[in-house]
């Protein structure tokens, strides 16, 4: 396997992953906080946030390192509009990480407000739509990449 498709692979998995846990997040986790209670609710945002970095960081990392990569290393099968499309679209989610949902967790992690809490909730659906879009992208990339391997140039 050469390194460009290596490349392609970890961030078809990466994207996939991210996009499958996104919306776990999305639909059960996340609803779930206002429902933990005040005795518990510190200690549960600060595990939240310590937990589910061990988990998100280095998967959003790999997807945005060969996000780039593609862009420096593309494959002939995939065009650039895709590769440029999904990395828009990562730098989209970091952003909204980072200004958007971040910002929210540290006003949860002192204590429930619902203000914070229906924000995150609502603002969180730019990055699941964003990454379900993404998951067409790197999936219509793959199909791509397959058809030309079938046809013997990979």
């Amino acid at each position: 396997m050469n390194g460009t498709l290596s490349i392609f692979l970890a961030n078809v998995v990466a994207t996939l992953f991210l996009t499958g846990l996104i919306w776990m997040v999305q639909v059960v986790h996340y609803p779930l906080f206002d429902d933990i209670g005040d005795q518990n609710y510190i200690r549960y945002q600060q595990r939240h946030q310590t937990n589910i970095t061990y988990i998100v960081g280095p998967v959003m990392l790999i997807e945005l390192a060969t996000a780039v990569l593609m862009v420096w290393y593309p494959m002939d099968s995939i065009g650039q509009l895709s590769i440029y499309l999904g990395l828009g679209l990562v730098v989209l989610i970091w952003s909204s990480t980072a200004f958007i949902q971040v910002p929210c967790h540290e006003k949860l992690v002192l204590g429930f407000d619902p203000a914070a809490y229906q924000w995150l909730v609502q603002s969180n659906w730019i990055r699941t739509i964003a990454w379900t879009v993404r998951s067409v992208i790197v999936i219509s990339m793959l199909i791509r990449v397959l058809s030309e391997s079938t046809n013997g140039s990979l």
